[in-house]
């Protein structure tokens, strides 16, 4: 798994298999389920840490479920969204996030232009509530279609009452269901979003835009060394941004083996050699005890824990 996660980290899974479309997907689910097989949906892969044994049963591998298409109708609009109508875009959930992003473009559509350069991939950003310069993927999104290993696909019309900070309702009980898989055991397939339309001078502001995000990624070190992203989720009531407190408290640069707390911002733990996933983890528990101890604080990890960590 460190050959298909951001991190570079993880152990064999005992089968990876990368289903063509969203009913192989849905076949597979079901066989799994009715044999007693687990079944993990990976995403790109992003803030994940595979434990160093790997993960038991199937891996279902998404990066073929990546199709877009337009709707031109967009009647579905949020209530309360701040987009002005325009189209709704529908991609697979194997699709990068930069895909997504360029995707929209190209049809000149806007929305999404905040999310570019992110890592991972459309269905473990849905998962996620993806959240970067102030904005949500939820707040994009119009509606997401899953399936449970035992029913029909099923559409959800997304409203703000079940998203909230880096939260969706396919997390509900199930910290390690992976990147595209959510509660009750629901497999996500395609994300809508709604998106405004934009004139030759808008698609040319909303360029500029996303290679700024990018450039400004890149300046934060966040592809410098293989990373899960930001470590711990940003709580407000602790007064400060989490990589500040991690800061104050001098963990920037601190490592264990090759797991390392990056010197250029302490909420960013990266991979810098051929760390495990057993140094990875003391690594984090070491960040929770000392904020726990000194400040009080008791720290919420952003990144899920998946598969075998004994």
């Amino acid at each position: 798994m460190s050959l298909h996660t951001t991190f570079h980290i993880g152990g064999p899974a005992d089968a990876l298999v990368r289903p063509a479309d969203a009913a192989s997907a849905i076949a597979l689910a079901r066989e799994a389920r009715a044999a007693g097989i687990p079944l993990f949906a990976l995403g790109g892969g992003a803030n994940i840490l595979v434990g160093d044994k790997g993960i038991r049963g199937i891996v279902l591998d998404t990066s073929r479920m990546r199709s877009t298409r337009l709707e031109a109708d967009s009647s579905n609009l949020v209530a309360g969204a701040t987009l002005v109508a325009g189209a709704t875009l529908i991609a697979g959930v194997g699709l990068s996030i930069d895909e997504l992003c360029l995707e929209a473009l190209s049809r000149g559509l806007g929305g999404l232009e905040d999310f570019a350069g992110m890592p991972g991939s459309v269905g473990g950003a849905v998962y996620m509530n993806a959240r970067c310069y102030e904005r949500e993927f939820s707040q994009v999104l119009a509606w997401t279609l899953s399936a449970a290993p035992e029913g029909e696909p099923r559409r959800r019309t997304v409203s703000a009452a079940q998203w909230s900070y880096k939260r969706s309702p396919f997390q509900a009980g199930d910290s390690a269901s992976g990147a595209a898989s959510g509660a009750g055991g629901e497999l996500l397939l395609e994300a809508a979003f709604n998106l405004r339309s934009l004139d030759d001078r808008g698609v040319a502001r909303a360029a500029s835009i996303m290679r700024g995000r990018r450039l400004d990624r890149e300046a934060k070190g966040h592809y410098r060394l293989p990373s899960a992203g930001s470590m711990f989720k940003n709580d407000r009531s602790f007064g400060s941004p989490t990589g500040a407190i991690l800061d104050r408290l001098g963990l920037r640069g601190r490592r264990i083996g090759d797991a390392m707390v990056s010197p250029w911002h302490a909420n960013i733990f990266v991979n810098a050699g051929n760390a495990r996933a057993s140094d990875m983890l003391a690594l984090i528990e070491l960040a929770r005890d000392e904020a726990r101890s000194k400040l009080g604080f008791e720290l919420e990890s952003e990144v899920l824990m998946v598969g075998d960590f004994a």
